[in-house]
């Protein structure tokens, strides 16, 4: 591993799962590692202070064919170390958050990629408060791994005997979330929902033993849909990536709203009762105006990022809010929702963090969010909706061969300079290589939608032409 090589993208480290470097051999050291850059400075700095926190690490998954190797390997790497490991088995992302906390556990894993296909896989971080790294965590981590230190050669230094590190299955962990879920965000009110009919699409993923259960404890008339994993077919035709899906699903069942979960269930999709789908900022707005208006919203404040619509930012301002903007990914709002103190927050792509709950995307626990506002208002989500009105917005992304600095992209950033300077201050144009995935991703908003996609396809003709895949 070369000092320049970089592992993590915007969600921990992510590619074809038994392929460089999702490989059980990377795997069983990036447990190792974690242990020691991660665990055991933690675990040390509380006996300072005169506590215990236990060196103890929980480990989540999807239902990848590929997650048990990762696993097995990643656990291997920690008990090795002296870490105990408490594998809680397929369940949602935003569940190994709580069970953190809950556990005080030192530290937490979910092997998934998320929305990706499901030859691809992935590694996940929590920190011991049940949240993402922090940017100097992430740092430490990537350079240890870079660094190839000579003390990972040293086996002498590593526990023996009793020392040795345990792994366990963690039981009745999803029931645990469930239930969590249920008195927390439902207010353990059992007809909460009654008479609600819901189209549920659980991607095949680890939402199939959590969501169904929660929705129908609350009281909904519950259709369920891909909820059953084999292994391979997480994410494949269906989940929040394919919002048609769902979409047609409220048409055949006729129910009032359509819920889509992701692979590991940290992100949701909306669609109204007429089949149209909503995205992150329209879920964003309904719940951030709810809560503006209730006197629930903590400093009047909404944080999204910079790729959701400019109508977010005047639909706040409108009411007498605000809107505060972080980088692309769930752990940059999140890392600004601490900052400031603030408890809602989300990203378009339908990573929503509802912070008075779990300070982590979570998928249900935003559409419970949304399901209580319709009963409360007594309006359908065709309605509600109606709260943001968007400026025209074009987002492309575009398989790209390589991905050289942006300003090596010497055309396109002109052009991109050029529509700027156009737009002025109504509207706004972002170009940015995805995290995850070997794709440019391309923003251009305005109030003139003729405008901005011919400065689009402009703008990806010059890209395709240069670095297209």
């Amino acid at each position: 591993m070369s000092g320049s090589q970089k592992f993590f993208g915007t969600d921990g480290v992510r590619g074809v799962a038994n392929r460089y470097p999702i490989t059980p051999e990377v795997a069983l050291r990036l447990g190792r590692l974690a242990a020691r850059v991660l665990v055991a400075p933690m675990v040390a700095r509380e006996a300072a202070e005169g506590g215990k926190m236990w060196p103890r690490c929980i480990i989540g998954k999807d239902t990848r064919i590929s997650c048990d190797l990762l696993e097995a390997a990643f656990a291997a790497g920690m008990a090795s170390e002296g870490v105990d490991v408490m594998l809680a088995g397929v369940v949602p992302t935003p569940a190994v958050s709580y069970l953190v906390r809950e556990e005080e556990a030192a530290m937490g894993v979910v092997i998934s990629a998320s929305h990706n296909p499901f030859p691809d896989n992935g590694i996940k971080f929590f920190n011991g408060g049940g949240q993402k790294l922090s940017n100097e965590q992430e740092a430490a981590l990537e350079a240890a791994i870079a660094e190839a230190a000579p003390a990972l050669q040293d086996d002498n230094e590593r526990p023996t005997a009793g020392k040795i590190g345990r792994i366990s299955q963690m039981e009745k962990a999803a029931e645990r979330y469930n239930h969590m879920v249920f008195h927390e965000v439902g207010g353990s009110d059992h007809g909460l929902l009654s008479g609600m009919k819901v189209a549920l699409d659980c991607a095949n993923g680890a939402s199939s033993r959590t969501s169904p259960e929660i929705l129908r404890v609350l009281g909904a008339e519950v259709s369920v849909f891909s909820d059953e994993p084999n292994g391979v077919n997480i994410n494949e035709d269906c989940g929040c990536t394919h919002p048609e899906i769902i979409s047609r699903l409220v048409d055949e069942t006729g129910a009032q709203v359509g819920i889509a979960h992701d692979g590991d269930a940290d992100r949701i999709a909306l669609c109204d009762e007429d089949g149209v789908a909503l995205d992150g900022d329209e879920l964003m707005a309904i719940v951030a105006l709810h809560y503006l208006q209730a006197g629930k919203l903590v400093d009047n404040t909404l944080v999204a990022t910079i790729m959701s619509n400019c109508g977010l930012d005047a639909a706040m301002e409108a009411a007498g809010g605000k809107l505060v903007r972080a980088g692309v990914g769930d752990r940059f709002v999140i890392q600004e929702m601490r900052k400031g103190g603030y408890n809602f927050g989300g990203e378009q792509s339908g990573h929503i963090v509802c912070g008075d709950y779990l300070m982590t995307g979570d998928g249900i626990i935003a559409g419970i969010e949304v399901l209580k506002i319709m009963v409360e208002t007594g309006k359908p989500l065709s309605e509600l909706r109606q709260c943001l009105t968007k400026f025209p917005q074009v987002l492309l992304a575009l398989p790209v061969s390589s991905k050289p600095p942006l300003e090596e992209l010497g055309e396109a950033m002109e052009l991109v300079k050029q529509t700027e300077a156009a737009l002025g201050s109504a509207g706004q144009v972002l170009l940015r290589y995805s995290g995850t995935e070997p794709k440019i991703r391309l923003l251009i908003e305005g109030e003139d939608a003729g405008f901005i996609q011919e400065e689009a396809e402009k703008i990806s003709a010059a890209i395709v032409a240069q670095i297209g895949a």
